[in-house]
């Protein structure tokens, strides 16, 4: 096969996971508006969920096939792309003001993922006991979020949705929807680890860097996509809370899953430990520090958020 047929199917997994995960989560927030489900929990939860998706799948994969290195990368370097570059586009051009209460525990909690999961890891594994620390910390952030649903919505029940009648015509489509792109993902994640490992192979580059760089980039379009629409709109709380809530996920329920798949014992490479996981570190203390001691982020954040992250990626290719 040749160099230019492999890059082209390492893309084509590439759209399949972005489109599969818009169908997934146009699918999902339809059926959930139709039942009822109030909006305000439809994107604590969902949203964030199925930004992750292709994150959780392509790690999973990776895992499967034998390719650990690439799946650790994608899920921390997945991370440090979507606060050094989405986040760090985001704040370039919306410094916003952030909201202390409902920004202060999400916020803490991610920074507390990544330490947390660092410092579990510094021995080389994750295994069991590890593993179930970090999804208790994911519990945490589940109970909040519901918390804060449940709290927004006895002080808004004017804006709560009441649902609606559907035809089965509708019913179906976005069923469908859901379920194709639910196997989008999966087909696209598995093309992606395939043909990312032939890329790495034809390059000479070890699969941990393509993992942290090009699969981790990749994977953290569906956020891209939602960063740049809440920037259209000025909507940069809506692209602030996803940006957390995705990162707390990946941090918290990739590499335990990833884990559990393993057998228990996942194995970390030396690049992940003493430089990934440093690095990811460092970008959520300057993601969250500023905004918690300040109430906003600034312009200079962002600047030096994007700076930092093309220093990370110049670093590993060179």
């Amino acid at each position: 096969m040749s160099v230019w047929v492999t890059v082209l199917l390492f893309l084509v997994g590439l759209v399949l996971i972005i489109k599969g995960g818009d169908w997934f989560l146009s699918g999902a927030v339809w059926i959930a508006e139709a039942t009822g489900v109030p909006r305000f929990i439809i994107g604590a939860t969902i949203v964030s969920v199925a930004t992750t998706l292709p994150e959780l799948t392509v790690s999973v994969t990776g895992v499967l096939q034998n390719e650990v290195d690439m799946a650790v990368g994608n899920a921390v370097g997945s991370v440090t792309a979507n606060l050094g570059l989405i986040l760090g586009i985001s704040v370039v051009c919306i410094p916003s003001v952030v909201h202390k209460q409902q920004f202060r525990l999400k916020a803490l909690l991610m920074a507390a993922s990544a330490l947390l999961l660092f410092l579990l890891c510094r021995g080389g594994r994750l295994t069991v006991g590890p593993s179930l620390c970090l999804v208790a910390v994911f519990t945490v952030y589940l109970v909040s979020n519901l918390t804060d649903a449940r709290t927004s919505m006895a002080e808004n029940r004017t804006e709560i949705g009441r649902g609606r009648s559907v035809s089965r015509r509708q019913l179906a489509g976005k069923l469908t929807a859901f379920v194709v792109g639910i196997a989008a993902i999966v087909m696209g994640s598995q093309m992606l680890i395939c043909y990312g490992s032939k890329i790495a192979i034809l390059l000479g580059v070890p699969a941990g860097i393509i993992g942290v760089t090009m699969v981790a980039i990749g994977t953290s379009l569906p956020e891209l996509v939602t960063t740049l629409t809440a920037i259209s709109r000025r909507e940069a709380s809506m692209s602030v809370g996803n940006i957390i809530g995705a990162n707390v996920i990946d941090l918290t329920m990739i590499l335990p899953v990833c884990s559990a798949v393993s057998g228990g014992r996942l194995t970390l490479s030396r690049q992940t430990i003493g430089l990934d996981m440093p690095v990811c570190l460092g970008m959520c203390a300057l993601a969250v520090l500023p905004p918690l001691i300040k109430g906003r982020f600034y312009r200079w954040q962002g600047v030096l958020m994007l700076a930092a992250y093309i220093v990370y990626v110049a670093a590993l290719v060179r």
